[in-house]
């Protein structure tokens, strides 16, 4: 099973990264598999850190996909070299235990050292999972057909306009700008 999260890493400097990416478990490892090339990848690989965060503000995983907004506020995580998002619900601080490297797309198990709960989980509605849907849509337009793309916004379009907080809305016209702007730039072909 996948789990849909964001990713913070820090750079040897402290620069902070933000990401976000699907997540699988096996017992007390985490396993991140991040395509060539990549930032957060770069920084695990220096630092050998990083933080898996928790989040019901679908706008990160919106804002960092469509550079609407890269800089959500992060705090220094608690026992790793790295930070973690300042309004996570939770988080869980990782180390590297193990790299199988690939020209591709590298898979890195990664043994949690330190868990922290911040506030209560309240469970997500049907915009919130519709917004990280469509987040990962946008990170696909350049391999997905335009058809395909029209189709699964305009299903996801109805969980919006049922369920959508201030929140959602926001996240959910970002997504919809990025992919406007996506099909008016003649370089990528439709």
């Amino acid at each position: 099973m996948i789990f849909e999260t964001i990713v913070t890493t820090a750079a040897r400097d402290g620069r902070p990264h933000i990401a976000p990416m699907g997540v699988r478990f096996e017992d007390d490892i985490a396993i991140l598999a991040p395509f060539r090339p990549s930032t957060t990848l770069d920084n695990i690989l220096a630092t050998r850190a990083a933080v898996i965060n928790f989040t019901t503000d679908v706008r990160v995983f919106a804002g960092c996909v469509t550079g609407a907004s890269r800089e959500w506020p992060t705090l220094r995580a608690s026992r790793v070299e790295s930070v973690r998002l300042d309004g996570s619900l939770a988080h869980m601080e990782l180390r590297l235990d193990e790299l199988l490297d690939d020209e591709q797309r590298p898979v890195l198990h990664m043994k949690c050292v330190h868990r922290e709960t911040h506030a209560p989980f309240p469970g997500f509605n049907r915009a919130q999972s519709a917004v990280v849907e469509g987040a990962i849509l946008v990170s696909r337009l350049f391999m997905l057909p335009p058809e395909k793309v029209d189709s699964e916004m305009a299903y996801l379009q109805i969980a919006i306009d049922k369920t959508a907080g201030d929140v959602e809305r926001i996240a959910w016209t970002w997504l919809n700008e990025a992919i406007a702007k996506f099909r008016s730039d003649p370089s990528h072909p439709q």
